[in-house]
Order: structure tokens, then C-alpha cells, then sequence
């Protein structure tokens, strides 16, 4: 073998490194942004699923404290968004939320609280039965971030 073809094939060795550095490069690259934005959407959604249970289990909570009859389409919304959360939540979110659908359904069935008995509720914080389920999603979003 001649010193041309031991030159000609080091350059095409040489080339052919290149290229496979370069396209395992690109693809570890686009599979690492893949795995962020995907884990963002889910990141995304699970906090709009929070946030719309909040902002529901308030509703009834509140409710629930001056009416005796619940609005059983509201309290089958606050399941399907417990059964949602059975699927891409932690236990422990789950069973914070489970506690806060029974308290509510409850309270539907005590009788209807009086604006001193409001006011002392929320003088002893009383009022606020969504925190727990609250610090565990906020722990669990932390914890995927």
C-alpha cells in the first residue's frame, strides 16, 4: 500500500468520525430539549389541574358552609378533577384532595354557619382547608422541577 491510500483512507476515517460525533451530537441534543419540553407540559398542565381544583374546591367549600343542598354537577366537576389527579399526582396530593372533596361533601350536611361562626372560623384559620393539599403540590412541583 502506497502512502496516497493510507492518506486517503485516514482522511475518509477521519470524515466518517466526524460526521457520527456530529449527528450523535445533534441527537442526544434534540432528545435532552424533547425530555424538557415534555416534562414542561406535563409540569404545565398538572399545575392548571391544581389550580382549577383550588379554585373549584373554594367555590364549594364556601358554598357548602351557607347551603344545605350541594349542586351535585359542581361536586361531580371536583371528582373528575380527583380522579385526574389519581392518574398524574403523588399519593400524597391525592389523598390531601380526597380529604378535602369528603370535607366538603360534609359539610353539606352540618347545619348552615352564621356570620359569627364564619368570622371565628377564619379568626382560628378554620377557613382554610385547601392548604395541606396546597404545600403537597407546591412540594410536588418542586420536587419535578
Amino acid at each position: 500500500m502506497d502512502s496516497a491510500s493510507i492518506s486517503a483512507f485516514a482522511a475518509l476515517g477521519g470524515a466518517l468520525i466526524g460526521g457520527l460525533t456530529s449527528f450523535a451530537t445533534s441527537w442526544l441534543t434534540q432528545q435532552t430539549q424533547a425530555r424538557a419540553q415534555q416534562l414542561e407540559h406535563k409540569l404545565t398542565r398538572r399545575e392548571e389541574l391544581y389550580k382549577d381544583f383550588i379554585e373549584e374546591a373554594s367555590r364549594l367549600y364556601a358554598d357548602s358552609l351557607v347551603h344545605d343542598t350541594p349542586d351535585v354537577s359542581q361536586l361531580i366537576r371536583l371528582y373528575s378533577m380527583l380522579n385526574l389527579m389519581r392518574v398524574v399526582s403523588s399519593m400524597s396530593v391525592v389523598d390531601h384532595a380526597d380529604k378535602v372533596v369528603r370535607m366538603i361533601v360534609n359539610n353539606y350536611l352540618v347545619p348552615n354557619k352564621t356570620f359569627p361562626e364564619l368570622r371565628d372560623m377564619v379568626n382560628s384559620g378554620a377557613m382554610d382547608p385547601l392548604r395541606d393539599f396546597s404545600e403537597a403540590c407546591r412540594e410536588e412541583i418542586q420536587r419535578l422541577e
